[in-house]
């Protein structure tokens, strides 16, 4: 088998694209979006009637240019996680406005949006994973949902403290983005390269998979956003791996043989002290984590200045 091969057997494969072609191409069992893969994959004529498509129902449905906006954003991703259902198996992960992070109320609302829209496809809930940046706002939103049956996938996440609190919350699901961390340390220790084992995204990811395991915790793991296939082959064993077709492409050509990094019965008699954060904690300790916090103000900029990007393309059409 290839190394791809090796690693569907301890891990989830998720595909971390747009491209429906490339789903086709490996299999994933789900795939999951961003407004930067929408952007990208909204402008190629190939899926142009899905943009077109959603600029009719949101002239039919909104009353004013702002709404249409709202309407047609939503209707896009939507159609895209339509079409992605009808080749992967499992879930697709749609993303909420990255603008509402930090409004609680707002993102309740604009995920139950996103869930009819696809309700109206006859899709189920269970198939669907609502996007959420994983502020406190953010996780706050996703514990209401949750209640809901509107399963939640929190995002940009990159911090220890978000991930305890995204599980004490009942999330479904995490996404730790273990190459942005990287790319973070490397700026911050003037290195060009640290090894895999090394990798201080790696190692972020098998804390918290551990603390979950250790404590009974059923939030799934999900790594995300990586730079090599190193970093991809240490996390082996991971609940799931979200990954780009690029790094799905070099895996499926190596031989590297595949052990298990992660496994759930080592972590039980771990000597791991639990946290239970509230809001003053959470704060306090994403604040004393210089990487998190810059990570996930830098990330939630760069979603929403897509989703403008977007919005600015459709809105002569609106």
């Amino acid at each position: 088998m290839n190394t791809l091969e090796q690693l569907k057997q301890y891990t989830t494969i998720v595909a971390d694209t747009g491209d429906f072609e490339s789903m086709r191409r490996y299999l994933p069992q789900d795939a999951t979006t961003n407004p930067s893969l929408i952007l990208a994959s909204a402008g190629d004529p190939q899926y142009a009637q899905l943009t077109d498509e959603a600029v009719n129902y949101a002239q039919t449905k909104g009353s004013n240019l702002r709404q249409r906006l709202g309407l047609c954003l939503d209707k896009i991703a939507v159609n895209f996680g339509f079409e992605i259902l009808k080749i992967v198996p499992g879930r697709v992960s749609t993303e909420v406005d990255a603008r509402l992070s930090f409004d609680t109320d707002a993102t309740v609302r604009k995920a139950r949006q996103i869930i009819g829209l696809y309700e109206q496809n006859n899709i189920p809930r269970e198939r669907i994973l609502i996007k959420i940046a994983a502020t406190w706002e953010g996780i706050r939103a996703a514990e209401l949902l949750e209640k809901e049956s509107i399963r939640c996938n929190l995002t940009l996440l990159f911090g220890k403290i978000q991930a305890i609190a995204c599980a004490q919350a009942g999330v479904q699901l995490i996404s730790p983005f273990v190459g942005r961390i990287l790319d973070w340390y490397k700026t911050a220790w003037k290195k060009d390269f640290i090894a895999p084992a090394e990798d201080p995204g790696v190692l972020s990811v098998m804390d918290i998979y551990r603390y979950y395991k250790k404590f009974g915790h059923t939030t799934e793991v999900m790594g995300a956003s990586f730079r090599n296939t190193g970093e991809i082959i240490e996390l082996a064993g991971c609940d799931l791996l979200t990954i780009s077709p690029a790094l799905l492409a070099e895996l499926e050509q190596m031989s590297e043989t595949v052990v298990p990094r992660l496994v759930a019965a080592d972590c039980v008699g771990l000597d791991i002290e639990p946290l239970f954060p509230d809001e003053k904690m959470f704060r306090w300790m994403l604040n004393e984590d210089a990487m998190a916090t810059e990570k996930l103000a830098e990330g939630i900029r760069k979603f929403a200045a897509d989703i403008v990007r977007l919005e600015n393309a459709i809105k002569t059409r609106l």
